[in-house]
């Protein structure tokens, strides 16, 4: 194996203090100089790249070594080769050459370094001033030494893709991790390499969810479901944290499951802080990966033999791999520790998870409606509910639903977010019987005050209080009486 430019370099320096080391040490006195530079060379020396050969050094050699080293703060600096004073220019590239490659990799990024030599060699053809066209290598190296390699991008990538391009280039890329457990959580979706049989006889690719932890790379969850939902994504974050606690933070990426309203506003409503990844830009979220390479390299290796192979056993087999295999072993990025370890270590962020029942009413839509005051009902999704007579006098009703499972509403008070009360469909069959519920009445406010004595007048204190301003008017009504038929006849002719 041949050693770097670097290596030989100090490889070289290191054998030469070795030589002459001895007399920097112990300089020799005035005269005998001459004579232990020349016991120096009679002696043979091991080369220091190919064992077993010999070397046989000369007196002025060695000598200028001595000299070159003697008197300088670093003698192993000062024994190395050194570098040439054209190192770093490509002398068999003319500069029309080196432009010419230079546009055309920026033209096609995504050209192999064989298809730009090829081209370059036909450009080469039809223009004899750009000179002789240099080896491969030549241009393989050039190519490097630049940062020109193969871009893997689409060909006709969209502008998404394109700024996720520019921002790889403009930007660094850098590792990090949270300085505590439980304060940024990775959630993701990996389609397995295997098949699972249905009930049916249908076989499925399932596809495995996993949240780990950032700082101590702990699964706090994994299971394995037939799709990717968010209602997949709800029932295992809702484990996780049931297990584990509630964490700060949430990173995934922008997939549909990841961004539908349910999960959003759910981690909104639980002190979750969801950050997404930016477009196209997977290796934010690396550790994922690493966890996915372990998960098919170890477990899934494991279960290609059996046949067939079901979702609850997988399951149940991708539990015993995590609890007593990857959070037992060491990890490489946690300096030898293991994930259990340094979860243990802490510190820990985390808070106490709250009852399952708020995770539902979390991780739900909330809309308002409308209620229909002749049969105390709303309609949400294109089904009719009922509404308790209780609260027949409210005109809008908010309500929270997960978009999976309409069977039933939660009415909710929309200052608080307070659970007032469970919304069922309308059961038309079973009002069909006739047989109704007793309406409630509604609460009154304080006791009318008692009547006034005997003989006080009736009338409404507005309507006595018209009467007396049209009287001060002194105007007479103005109407004229009609009498009734009855009256009519008894009239003078």
């Amino acid at each position: 194996m041949r050693d770097d430019t670097g290596a030989r370099t100090e490889g070289w320096a290191r054998f030469r203090f070795s030589v002459i080391g001895g007399l920097l040490a112990s300089p020799p006195e005035g005269g005998a100089l001459q004579a232990a530079l020349r016991a120096l060379a009679d002696r043979p020396y091991q080369h220091p790249f190919r064992p077993g050969d010999r070397l046989q050094l000369g007196f002025s050699t060695i000598e200028r070594w001595f000299y070159q080293a003697r008197g300088v703060p670093d003698p192993i600096g000062a024994l190395g080769r050194k570098l040439r004073a054209d190192t770093g220019r490509v002398w068999a590239l003319s500069p029309a050459l080196r432009a010419v490659l230079e546009a055309q990799y920026h033209a096609h990024p995504r050209w192999t370094v064989q298809l730009h030599y090829d081209n370059l060699k036909a450009v080469v053809a039809h223009r004899p001033d750009l000179g002789a066209l240099p080896s491969y290598q030549t241009i393989r190296r050039r190519m490097q030494a630049q940062g020109w390699v193969r871009r893997r991008e689409p060909a006709q990538p969209t502008a998404g893709q394109q700024q996720a391009a520019y921002r790889r280039e403009a930007r660094e890329i850098r590792s990090y991790e949270a300085s505590h457990v439980h304060a940024l959580w990775h959630l993701d979706f990996h389609q397995a390499r295997v098949k699972v049989l249905d009930a049916a006889g249908r076989w499925h690719t399932p596809m495995v969810l996993a949240i780990l932890d950032d700082r101590s790379r702990l699964c706090c969850h994994l299971q394995c479901y037939r799709a990717e939902t968010a209602e997949c994504l709800v029932h295992g974050l809702t484990q996780a944290c049931l297990k584990r606690g509630l964490p700060r933070a949430l990173m995934t990426d922008n997939g549909a499951a990841m961004v539908a309203e349910e999960t959003r506003e759910g981690l909104v409503r639980l002190g979750i802080l969801q950050e997404l990844t930016l477009p196209y830009s997977a290796y934010q979220n690396g550790k994922q990966e690493v966890f996915w390479a372990q998960l098919e390299g170890r477990l899934l290796e494991l279960l290609r033999g059996v046949t067939p192979l079901r979702l609850a056993f997988l399951n149940q087999a991708a539990q015993a791999w995590v609890e007593q295999d990857y959070h037992r072993r060491p990890h490489r990025e946690l300096a030898g520790a293991t994930p259990l370890d340094r979860m243990l270590a802490g510190p820990e962020v985390s808070r106490p998870a709250p009852a399952l029942e708020a995770f539902r009413l979390a991780f739900s839509r909330q809309v308002t409606r409308t209620q229909r005051k002749s049969d105390g009902t709303v309609v949400v999704a294109g089904v009719r509910y009922e509404v308790p007579s209780r609260f027949r006098t409210l005109a809008t009703l908010t309500v929270r639903y997960p978009g999976w499972d309409p069977s039933e509403l939660a009415l909710l008070d929309p200052r608080t977010g307070t659970l007032l009360a469970r919304l069922w469909p309308l059961d038309k069959t079973g009002h069909a019987t006739g047989q109704r519920r007793a309406v409630a009445p509604i609460p009154s406010g304080p006791a009318p005050a008692p009547a006034g004595p005997a003989g006080a007048d009736p009338l409404p204190a507005l309507l006595r209080q018209w009467l007396a301003d049209y009287a001060a008017t002194g105007l007479p009504p103005a109407y004229l009486p009609k009498e009734d038929a009855g009256e009519e006849g008894h009239h003078d002719g």
